[in-house]
């Protein structure tokens, strides 16, 4: 008799520990809710703080590029596209192309090509390879390009940073 009274007394135990209450429910998702409320602001700070980078990164290596270019120019390396392009590219597609430089000889017997971009960039926060242009004789503000040459870039983007300068001033 023993052993069927404490098999009795065993299962009113199980049933009673079985499982989670209301309560415990209720807390553990109220906790679940607190942190991913927390935690969704975070990961979209660092996702644009991703582009930001991606952007500074893009508009150095072009502008690095664009310098280069006007380098050799002004060293007599490469024929300026006309009088107009004071020695800056006529377009960024010139600088992944490749220019022919002056004076130069191939293993081939053809002039030598070099190219100073490999790709144009894309604009991390337009998804587009369309970037702003301007040009040397365009104001420093203008939002159109006068289509002489390429004198800097900047994002299309009319978002601003988180300390209010507009990302097409970078």
């Amino acid at each position: 008799m023993l052993r069927s009274e404490e098999g009795r007394g065993g299962e009113r135990r199980r049933r009673k520990q079985s499982g989670f209450s209301l309560i415990e429910l209720i807390v553990a998702f109220s906790i679940l809710l607190v942190l991913s409320t927390m935690a969704v602001p975070l990961a979209r700070y660092q996702v644009r703080r991703q582009r930001e980078k991606d952007l500074r990164e893009d508009l150095a290596e072009m502008r690095k590029a664009i310098d280069k270019y006007k380098d050799l120019c002004d060293a007599g390396k490469i024929q300026a596209a006309n009088m107009d392009s004071y020695c800056y590219p006529p377009t960024l597609e010139v600088l992944v192309d490749g220019v022919k430089l002056s004076n130069t000889i191939a293993g081939n017997g053809q002039t030598s090509k070099m190219r100073l971009l490999r790709h144009i960039p894309t604009d991390p926060f337009t998804r587009d390879k369309e970037w702003g242009k301007r040009a040397m004789q365009d104001e420093p503000t203008s939002t159109s390009w006068g289509g002489q040459n390429v004198f800097d870039v900047y994002t299309k983007s009319m978002d601003k940073a988180a300390d209010g300068t507009p990302y097409s001033e970078w």
